[in-house]
């Protein structure tokens, strides 16, 4: 059968089918890592250790003992108490073969709960932990945020009064002052999620469905216009209470900006006592950037009370960076007694811009410390040089392309090495060996204990 005897409608389906089989032979794969995903490259991986470095330094002086746990979850664990927000619209979920519901965790504090409930009856209290996950929450790739993170959990179980919040919060505060951060670059803001439902229900009158709801857009009030802000307000409440003057009372409460200007129906509340004798403790461990902001809600629906997050203060970067709260019922929902709990998380993201926005990531130098260049063929000879070397704690990348040394030159520069040592049989013979540092461009020849020295003290610099 000739293509002249093809019906049209067949002949145009072989077209296209052998178009589609070209288009797919000669197709190049994109190069781009998933949207909201970021690639780590080495000089990448340096900032991320670097800044995960100082992290788990200042947990573990604090007492802090590191876990993990798997990136599955039951999607179950985060719809009890993370919030419709994450549930419905941020949390990868799929249905694996075992038709189960599988979420990739979007955040670390239901897993911790998860597992202190597991060794409930076991564990020693007060349980100090600490994570660095990954995490996945499908939204919208913006600056301080992309769909994978990773981030800095820190919990603390089994404390029921303020020294918890305090603990978390200084420590919060001493990963700022270690990575160089000083006081006016950062607030730390604070509230009580018990003083807000006093403040909705009993002070406003406002229902439950009503209080849920205004708690939820009081949350997001700095990311919206006025205009729209004022429109859901409206919304929300009824005209009755337009009418009564609890509209005027609240624009009012939101209004406040100390304790001790609160309403007097909520002075006397507990929580203005506690938050009250928190900002005492602070100021006393020389925390001075410390501010009451009766907006800070956290979206999180499980915070039971005392709240805080730290804000950059830079204008290019004015927002929010991270934050936590106590959450004591969480551990309860796994069928065992609740714990009291405090805890926050710091994402890796949002620090970055911080750092980099400051001018306050250091000048990091590679893990490379010594690009030895083998001259001539020395490669099996040289073997014994280069272990001893690393037996004294230098860190050596070797080249035996045999390249002329230019050539080899360029190479070590491009990788931002300083030191690079050069090998052939006249430096196996003599034991003497020419250290070039690429940054001066000047030479010697050293002995090999010699240069394991000028190395160390380079790196100690």
């Amino acid at each position: 059968m000739s293509l002249t005897t093809l019906k049209p409608s067949l002949f145009i389906g072989i077209v296209a089918g052998l178009t589609m089989l070209y288009n797919r032979a000669n197709m190049s794969l994109s190069t781009q890592p998933y949207k909201g995903a970021r690639d780590f490259y080495p000089e990448d991986k340096r900032i991320q250790k670097y800044m995960f470095g100082v992290m788990r330094r200042v947990a573990e002086k604090f007492g802090y003992e590191e876990y993990d746990a798997p990136i599955l979850e039951p999607l179950e664990l985060y719809a009890a108490k993370s919030g419709e927000e994450i549930v419905n619209e941020q949390t990868y979920t799929f249905e694996d073969r075992g038709e189960r519901k599988v979420a990739i965790r979007p955040e670390m504090t239901p897993t911790v709960s998860r597992m202190v409930a597991a060794r409930r009856q076991e564990l020693a209290y007060p349980v100090r932990w600490y994570s660095i996950p990954n995490l996945w929450r499908y939204e919208r790739p913006q600056r301080g945020r992309l769909r994978e993170h990773w981030q800095l959990n820190v919990d603390v179980f089994g404390i029921d009064d303020i020294t918890a919040e305090h603990e978390l919060i200084v420590l919060a505060d001493t990963i700022m002052q270690t990575f160089g951060a000083k006081r006016d670059t950062y607030i730390i803001r604070l509230n009580s999620r018990k003083l807000i439902d006093a403040a909705l229900h009993d002070y406003l009158k406002l229902e439950k469905v009503q209080a849920h709801s205004l708690v939820k857009l009081i949350d997001r009030m700095h990311k919206m216009e006025a205009a729209a802000f004022n429109a859901q307000l409206d919304a929300t409440l009824s005209p009755s209470q337009r009418e009564d003057g609890t509209e005027d009372k609240l624009r009012e409460l939101l209004k406040v900006k100390d304790v001790a200007h609160l309403p007097g129906e909520l002075q006397s509340h507990e929580s203005v006592v506690q938050l009250t004798s928190l900002m005492k403790l602070l100021d006393d461990s020389l925390i001075s950037n410390v501010t009451f902001d009766v907006s800070l809600m956290r979206g999180f629906d499980y915070y039971t009370d005392i709240v805080f997050e730290v804000f950059d203060t830079h204008p290019e970067n004015n927002r929010s960076m991270f934050g936590g709260g106590r959450y004591d019922g969480l551990v309860g929902l796994f069928g065992v007694d609740p714990v009291p709990t405090v805890g926050f998380g710091m994402g890796d993201v949002t620090l970055q811009n911080f750092l980099e926005t400051h001018a306050l990531l250091p000048k990091l130098k590679p893990e490379t410390e010594l690009y030895v260049a083998l001259l001539g063929d020395v490669y099996e000879s040289a073997q014994r040089v280069i272990h001893d070397l690393r037996e004294m704690g230098i860190n050596v990348a070797v080249d035996a392309s045999g390249r002329k040394p230019d050539k080899l030159i360029k190479n070590a520069l491009k990788k931002n090495v300083r030191y690079m040592l050069f090998i052939g049989d006249k430096e196996l013979q003599t034991e003497q060996f020419t250290l070039k540092d690429l940054q001066s461009n000047t030479e010697e020849a050293h002995s090999l204990q010699r240069i394991v020295s000028v190395i160390k003290d380079y790196r100690a610099a």
